[in-house]
């Protein structure tokens, strides 16, 4: 069986991802592919981490998740999504990394289902963005304190892919930027569900209406119903010709107000992650999805 650990990061899709694909179940269950509700396994994937970290993972660990999900013999694909797989928030950054508990947490996944072949899928944000967003759910009452002397500048993205990739060279890897999803929604959806482009899902355009005006989602939704069989490079050519001119600016726009930040600051930390991204892109095994 084929095992889809979608793991975050925090403070990306929200679980809109996994609630999109489960608004495709029967489609994706005639293809061999179970979506189960979240609800149903991450409680049981947190005790078996903390049984795991006390003891040992028991030796039915892959079998009590499985009843939990009610994952049938027919399935061919299972997907589980949970921002918590690598860590709380307050775990996310700490020497001088983000999720120093990774390699740890998908060791004992792989464990959970030895036998099966997993897949890791994973959003990337800005830290600019992604720290301050990730603060209030954590215990800490400012960045510094978040931080633990650790410098928002020294922090890259492609030191944990590529922990990741070193750990587990036999773990399919897919990740993919925050900032571009309403792009290339669609095509995470179809990589992380198993199936190929031609296979309608609802949901692929269900981040527009956040970030587009409404005569402009209207018109756009009109043009996409008048062309049915459009590639994911079409489809995005066409999202993004359509936010060019009906983009709602308010809401694309994030303001951030974090005391001992400046604007030089945050520039800073933008550029060093698009070129981190970069770096990753071009990192062997590392499927990178782009607009």
């Amino acid at each position: 069986m084929q095992v889809v650990i979608h793991a975050g990061a925090h403070k990306t899709d929200e679980d809109r991802l996994v609630t999109c694909l489960r608004d495709n179940l029967e489609t994706l269950h005639a293809l061999g592919t179970h979506v189960p509700s979240p609800e149903s396994y991450r409680r049981t994937i947190r005790d078996l981490f903390q049984t795991a970290q006390a003891n040992a993972l028991p030796a039915d660990a892959r079998a009590s998740v499985l009843a939990a999900t009610g994952t049938g013999e027919e399935t061919g694909r299972l997907v589980l999504s949970n921002h918590g797989f690598f860590g709380t928030p307050k775990m996310t950054v700490g020497s001088g990394r983000f999720y120093a508990a990774a390699e740890t947490r998908l060791a004992q996944l792989r464990q959970m289902f030895a036998g099966d072949a997993i897949e890791l899928f994973f959003a990337l944000r800005n830290p600019a963005t992604f720290l301050p967003a990730l603060l209030p759910d954590t215990p800490f009452a400012s960045m510094a304190e978040l931080l633990r002397g650790d410098d928002p500048l020294a922090l890259r993205w492609s030191e944990t892919v590529a922990r990741l990739r070193t750990a587990f060279p036999d773990i399919a890897l897919t990740v993919w930027c925050n900032e571009d999803t309403p792009l290339i929604w669609g095509q995470v959806m179809r990589e992380m569900a198993g199936v190929d482009e031609t296979t309608p899902l609802a949901g692929e355009f269900a981040l527009l209406p956040e970030i587009m005006t409404a005569p402009g989602l209207k018109r756009f939704h009109a043009y996409i119903e008048s062309r049915p069989g459009l590639t994911e490079e079409q489809k995005r050519r066409v999202v993004a010709a359509f936010l060019d001119k009906f983009a709602d600016e308010a809401a694309i726009e994030e303001e951030l107000d974090v005391p001992g930040w400046d604007a030089a600051l945050v520039d800073e930390m933008s550029a060093l992650y698009d070129a981190d991204i970069e770096a990753i892109a071009a990192l062997d095994g590392v499927r990178f999805i782009a607009p």
